[in-house]
């Protein structure tokens, strides 16, 4: 018959290597953790920039924190009113006879404005890195997917036809300034 030191031996020793077990799954669990909240941050600040670049002003951020009501990391002001809330002229209106082209923000009217300097010197399409190139801006991709994305916007809504896959003239009849024709 086993003693009872023995037998609390033999029950600690048991308890030392359940103990040493659990440590050792709580730190592969922990550094996973680690692994999967640095990716979860990279992923944050992605959506943050992606939502800088695509923002109609370039004045609010769209991500967690703006969501959250929280103040945004990189110092910008966080959109204001119900989550979704359009800004004013950051909704670009299908295009019917007679609007005008202050229905839309200044960043589409400098696109119609492009190109409709581009259609009076009979010049042809006009592609989103020529674009970037008139507005001075740099033809990074950030730049120029931004402004593919409103021209495509634009086209989708009337004002402007793609021609050919990333060629952009002004639609038919949107002409001028003062009035949509």
């Amino acid at each position: 018959m086993p003693s009872v030191v023995g037998m609390l031996e033999l029950r600690e020793l048991t308890a030392r290597r359940r103990v040493d077990d659990l440590r050792e799954e709580a730190d592969r669990i922990q550094a996973e953790l680690d692994v999967a909240e640095r990716e979860w941050n990279e992923w944050v600040i992605a959506r943050s920039r992606v939502g800088e670049v695509l923002a109609p002003g370039g004045d609010a951020v769209v991500g967690p924190a703006a969501s959250a009501g929280l103040p945004a990391s990189s110092g910008q002001p966080v959109r204001s009113g119900p989550a979704g809330a359009a800004k004013p002229k950051s909704v670009v209106p299908m295009w019917r006879a007679g609007l005008a082209w202050s229905a839309l923000s200044a960043d589409y009217q400098r696109i119609l404005q492009a190109l409709a300097d581009r259609n009076r010197l009979s010049h042809g399409p006009l592609t989103c890195q020529e674009m970037a190139a008139c507005f001075g801006l740099d033809p990074v991709p950030g730049k120029v997917e931004a402004l593919r994305s409103k021209a495509k916007r634009l086209v989708a809504r009337g004002w402007l036809v793609e021609s050919a896959p990333g060629r952009f003239t002004l639609a038919k009849n949107v002409t001028g300034r003062g009035g949509g024709s």
